[in-house]
């Protein structure tokens, strides 16, 4: 399941990040990244949690069936650059991870996929949509104060590099 999210109204973050040297927005992310992956950390928790309700559901036997597998494969990645111009795109998912079974193979993105949505005889369970309305707002906050806080530190560290000269 992808969401999407764009960032709209931070005109002034975004003047002064076109005013930093060029060095300060690298290729290696710079405050951007950083800031990006701040706010998935707090996507990427929520998620854990709601993982853990939806596979906690106990079998007849009383036996939980979740290996945990899916839940240790979440993770935070540098997604590409959106289509048509520059920025930057951090995703949480899934690690490609193939359950250790006997027959056909299944991955976890896969079963991710069924408890998401269901399948003929699996009711949905939504965790990833259910995450996300939960925190959206919180993690665009995150994402708002972590990048001014990273600009700050680095206007900061300029000024002082340039009182010397």
């Amino acid at each position: 399941m992808i969401v999407t999210m764009e960032l709209r109204g931070l005109d002034g973050v975004m003047k002064t990040l076109t005013e930093l040297p060029a060095a300060v927005v690298s290729t290696r992310g710079g405050p951007v990244l950083a800031a990006l992956r701040k706010g998935a950390r707090v996507l990427l928790i929520e998620e854990q949690k709601a993982l853990d309700r939806v596979t906690s559901n106990a079998t007849v036997t009383g036996k939980k069936e979740s290996t945990g597998l899916l839940r240790k494969s979440l993770t935070i990645k540098r997604g590409k650059p959106p289509a048509g111009g520059n920025g930057e795109r951090v995703i949480v998912t899934t690690k490609r991870v193939m359950y250790p079974r006997k027959g056909k193979p299944v991955s976890v993105r896969k079963t991710g996929q069924i408890l998401e949505y269901g399948a003929e005889h699996q009711v949905a369970e939504p965790w990833v949509r259910s995450s996300f309305n939960a925190k959206a707002a919180e993690a665009i906050t995150t994402v708002e104060s972590e990048l001014v806080r990273r600009i700050d530190l680095i206007v900061k560290k300029l000024a002082a590099q340039n009182q010397g000269r």
